[in-house]
């Protein structure tokens, strides 16, 4: 299934120079149980982003929204 990831940061750092706010929107295709795992690890995750982003190391306030993307034939 297709899915949009839209990832919101406010007053984030990111190899030592501070945003007041950084959107990330991207599309993939991934498996139900894969969206539910991801899902799932990022509400439970307290440390979800600066684990797998490469030079963040602060996040004041952050979002993860995850919508169907529908295929036109």
């Amino acid at each position: 299934m297709k899915v949009r990831f839209t990832l919101t940061m406010d007053d984030a750092t990111v190899s030592g120079d501070h945003y007041d706010a950084i959107i990330i929107d991207w599309v993939s295709d991934l498996a139900q149980d894969e969206v539910l795992r991801l899902s799932q690890q990022w509400i439970t995750s307290q440390n979800f982003l600066t684990q797998r982003m490469v030079g963040l190391s602060r996040v004041g306030e952050s979002s993860l929204t995850i919508e169907p993307v529908s295929e036109s034939l």
